[in-house]
């Protein structure tokens, strides 16, 4: 068989894409171009490796397990490429990363300092929720994930990067009187959530558990950004993470209620399957991150000690 690593390439693009004009415009190609790759390589097989219908390509299960062969195939080739860069000191290719939609707060901190060091690094960052980066490291198609609660069921490696907090958040124009109590508290206003399976989801309800708060109204929302606008706007209260409202709080757009069982403390990870095989910009990185996470803390997030220290006065 003579098909060709670029042949393999296009087919994974279409792939991707669905679309054999979509693939032509990101591989900066003809569509020509990309259908005559395709049937060239669709010669080597006797079986189909895509359907045509109404101008929709739909992969066969057939061409499924070329996907899943190339992806390994092109993996391993990009591997020889580094370790060929990495000889003659160059670092180059890709890192993929995927980090749970909080973790937008912290993720470029930690990859920008990197990425001036190494400026012939790709690097791909996906925000997205949990369960979605869950399912990419389960199916290694990620190299690490930025986390803030581990899950039990995959076997993963992982480096404590920072210590976050949860507190109980409202409009800044929010009155809550000294003598009323937490259940109270939780009691009076709308309660709004994150989606179930999110970190900030389950240590809220954890929170409410404790409280033995019943609970009257609720609004769930899917990311922390929507949630942070319903606060503002006066729909309710919720825990938020500190990390993410630093500059709602000093604009007073924000508020942090002094309530019993707050702050939550809660850490983030960057982690990475136990039984990956790194490469040399994966490991490059994972030395980076080990020295110098507590240079970046100090940089970027000595705010969230001192301002916990500052509320702990207040309550």
């Amino acid at each position: 068989m003579n098909y060709t690593l670029h042949q393999l390439q296009i087919f994974l693009k279409v792939s991707e894409t669905g679309s054999i004009t979509k693939a032509a415009e990101e591989l900066h190609l003809t569509q020509p171009a990309v259908s005559i790759q395709l049937k060239n390589l669709q010669q080597h097989f006797d079986i189909p490796l895509i359907e045509v219908v109404n101008k929709k390509v739909y992969i066969t299960e057939f061409g499924r397990e070329l996907i899943n062969t190339s992806k390994r195939i092109l993996n391993e080739i990009d591997l020889i490429e580094q370790h060929t860069m990495a000889i003659k000191g160059k670092l180059t290719g890709k890192l993929n990363i995927a980090a749970v939609s909080t973790g937008k707060y912290i993720a470029p901190y930690y990859l920008s300092g990197f990425h001036n060091q190494y400026d012939g690094v790709e690097l791909n960052l996906d925000v997205t929720n949990k369960g979605k980066v869950l399912e990419s490291l389960e199916k290694n198609e990620i190299d690490f994930a930025f986390l803030s609660t581990i899950p039990g069921q995959i076997k993963l490696k992982k480096i404590d990067l920072m210590q976050d907090k949860l507190f109980l958040v409202g409009n800044g124009d929010v009155k809550i009187s000294k003598t009323a109590t937490t259940r109270e508290i939780l009691e009076s206003r709308p309660l709004i959530f994150r989606e179930n399976g999110s970190a900030t989801r389950l240590m809220m309800e954890k929170f409410l558990q404790r409280c033995k708060v019943e609970l009257k109204q609720k609004m769930e929302l899917s990311s922390n950004e929507a949630v942070k606008q319903s606060l503002i706007a006066g729909l309710g209260i919720s825990l938020m993470p500190l990390i993410g409202i630093k500059n709602e709080l000093s604009l007073g757009h924000l508020k942090i209620l002094p309530v019993k069982g707050t702050p939550i403390n809660t850490s983030w990870n960057l982690v990475w399957l136990a039984e990956k095989k790194l490469s040399p910009v994966a490991s490059a990185f994972v030395d980076y991150i080990k020295h110098e996470k507590m240079a970046i803390f100090d940089r970027h997030f000595s705010w969230t000690a001192s301002l916990t220290e500052k509320q702990k006065k207040k309550s």
